[in-house]
């Protein structure tokens, strides 16, 4: 993206679509990712394209749930991987808990791109799906998993998820927390913490939360008794239905 200014009002959204594409052009992200990426594009223009308090309300109960968490693992889609795989890593590391590759559209070619890109980016420990572990409650090749990862996990952070394995996730018993720009999607309204921003911007902040959080579990379980997910799914809702954060220019734009 050489040929467009820093200055530019859209820089921030072209500099995300051409990570986008470039994990296209590795091998990392499917083809479909695009039009995933777009709808989320526009809802997160039609939020201001900023970090609003429902975001950071959810942020922080996902801090709080990661680090309370006895078996937490990160797993990775192929959009995730090409937009915030260093941060991912990080997440990971602080956690010590392990990322696992999971896709919709599946190939094992992809999947090793996934992991070799991670891998490249920080991230200690990536695992694949393998055929010894499979999630209950969906039918599509994501029900493989691996037994180490989300297979004994109890809590799963799958940013940019899909709804069928969202839900698939919750109705195992266990505890998600996802990204999502959407706030009426499945996703959103299965997950336990939802966190309704921009994915690139979550994870500029969500792995510092979570190591302030580490030494003070006590005040992350009392955040987590008093945390309403349909509380801030509404404020998300409001804001896009009632249309102003279009109109607000995201670069002057500091509040929530």
């Amino acid at each position: 993206m050489t040929d467009v200014p820093a200055s530019h009002p859209r820089y921030e959204s072209l500099r995300i679509r051409d990570a986008i594409v470039a994990g296209v052009e590795k091998g990392v992200t499917s083809i479909h990712g695009l039009i995933a990426h777009g709808r989320g594009e526009a809802f997160d223009y039609l939020l201001g394209e900023r970090t609003r308090h429902f975001a950071r309300e959810a942020i922080d109960a996902a801090a709080a749930m990661l680090v309370t968490a006895g078996r937490p693992v990160v797993s990775v889609n192929g959009n995730a991987a090409a937009l915030v795989p260093g941060e991912l890593g990080a997440l990971a590391a602080t956690l010590g808990a392990p990322i696992e590759v999971n896709v919709f559209h599946a190939s094992k070619v992809r999947e090793r791109a996934i992991r070799g890109h991670m891998l490249a980016h920080g991230a200690p420990n990536v695992l694949l799906p393998t055929g010894h572990a499979v999630l209950d409650h969906i039918d599509s090749n994501r029900r493989f998993v691996h037994p180490d990862g989300i297979g004994a996990a109890d809590v799963v952070f799958v940013p940019l998820e899909d709804g069928d394995r969202c839900q698939a996730l919750v109705r195992s018993g266990r505890r998600v927390i996802t990204i999502d720009l959407n706030p009426m999607s499945r996703t959103s309204r299965t997950a336990t913490v939802t966190i309704v921003d921009n994915v690139v911007r979550t994870m500029s902040v969500l792995p510092e939360r979570v190591a302030g959080y580490r030494h003070d579990t006590g005040a992350a379980r009392a955040l987590l008794e008093r945390y309403d997910n349909a509380r801030w799914l509404r404020a998300a809702e409001a804001v896009i239905r009632a249309g102003r954060g279009a109109f607000e220019e995201p670069a002057l734009v500091r509040g929530g």
